[in-house]
């Protein structure tokens, strides 16, 4: 069928949003002609303001609880004013099937999950949809393959990337996994973010001669996906001994993890003079732009990860209790691990030691940040 206009509603969780891009980047490529727009909550639907498939943005002003109850109706709203032909569903809930039927879009397509199958006009079972590895991008990609709406992509692109399984006494060198991305990035920051990034590190006092790294020390998961803030004081300090500018940047409820990291380089007597803090300080926006401007990106598995990726900013990315074959970026990236026999256990918290990130040496992440595809340019 021909499709006039497509509304793509995007998961809810900023990491899955980044990892639907493929998809909704093989819609974009099998309609051409099509109007692609894509709905998610208004807290993170920015996101997609930068994504060079997507023609138009719909925030959904939806919330959790009773108050979602009384937003649900506005959500309906936005959804409507949209007037799309067919609404591609990559969220599972049966609350966002239903939203989409109460606006009155005529198709409605999607996975045949938590019952809301006869709200779908095209259901598609799970194992109707061949998917070519675990990693979440392709959960969606599956999807849209099924629906007829992709042709077969690169199934290279999506297969887990090389790791470097890094421990204490590992003195192996150089890093093995790194990748460089060749295609497209799947975001593309604009200049007013670029800028608006830059002047916020100037008056911080970066000095635009000095190398930028970005250093995302939270996770919303949970404390078992972060490179402890002791051991990460310790790799910022020694970017900032290498010659690189190091830019904290995170969500207000990671401003303790960044005034831990900052106290921990004070009492150690590490220089900070190159060391910018923002963490609390950005919205997604700014985020992107300062990723933007990033030569590399240190992360643990979060959405600031995937954002520095999908930008194609190098990142090398920390994994501990989280498994990197489902979650791996989707863009230039080397996977930091610890080959320790409990992980991946996909814990909030750490029942034991959290050997999986304590047995990776801060200075051998350092060396790998050098190493990484593009930083040293």
């Amino acid at each position: 069928m021909s499709i006039g206009r497509i509304l793509v509603r995007a998961p809810n969780w900023l990491g899955d949003m980044v990892m639907a891009l493929p998809a909704i980047r093989a819609v974009r490529r099998s309609a051409q002609e099509a109007h692609v727009a894509v709905a998610a909550p208004a807290g993170a639907a920015t996101l997609f303001a930068f994504a060079p498939d997507v023609d138009e943005v719909v925030p959904l002003p939806g919330a959790k609880g009773l108050r979602g109850l009384r937003l649900f109706s506005d959500d309906v709203a936005s959804l409507a004013a949209a007037r799309p032909d067919v609404a591609l569903l990559l969220t599972n809930s049966f609350s966002s099937a239903w939203a989409v039927s109460r606006a009155g879009i005529p198709e409605r397509w999607g996975y045949r999950t938590d019952a809301r199958g006869p709200l779908l006009t095209r259901a598609v079972r799970r194992r109707d949809a061949t998917r070519q590895s675990a990693h979440h991008a392709e959960f969606y990609l599956a999807l849209v393959r099924a629906l007829g709406l992709a042709e077969e992509p690169d199934a290279a692109r999506l297969k887990p990337r090389p790791t470097a399984d890094l421990s204490e006494g590992d003195s192996r060198a150089p890093l093995q996994g790194r990748h460089r991305e060749t295609d497209t990035p799947y975001l593309r920051a604009t200049e007013e973010a670029r800028a608006r990034a830059r002047e916020r590190l100037v008056a911080h006092g970066w000095d635009p001669s000095t190398p930028l790294v970005g250093v995302a020390p939270g996770a919303a998961y949970g404390r078992a996906k972060q490179y402890p803030p002791d051991l990460m004081a310790s790799l910022v300090g020694g970017l900032v001994s290498t010659g690189w500018t190091p830019v904290l940047i995170g969500a207000e409820e990671d401003q303790a993890t960044g005034q831990t990291i900052v106290a921990a380089l004070d009492t150690a007597g590490a220089t900070r003079t190159r060391l910018v803090n923002l963490i609390g300080k950005t919205d997604l926006a700014m985020l992107v732009g300062l990723a933007d401007l990033c030569r590399a990106f240190v992360s643990n598995d979060s959405g600031a990860m995937h954002i520095a990726a999908a930008l194609g900013t190098p990142v090398m990315a920390i994994f501990g209790s989280t498994d990197e074959r489902a979650t791996a970026p989707i863009g230039p990236h080397v996977i930091v691990r610890a080959s320790v026999w409990c992980r991946p256990c996909l814990l909030r918290e750490c029942p034991i030691d959290h050997r999986c990130m304590r047995q990776i040496p801060p200075a051998r992440l350092v060396q790998a940040v050098t190493e990484l595809p593009q930083a040293a340019e």
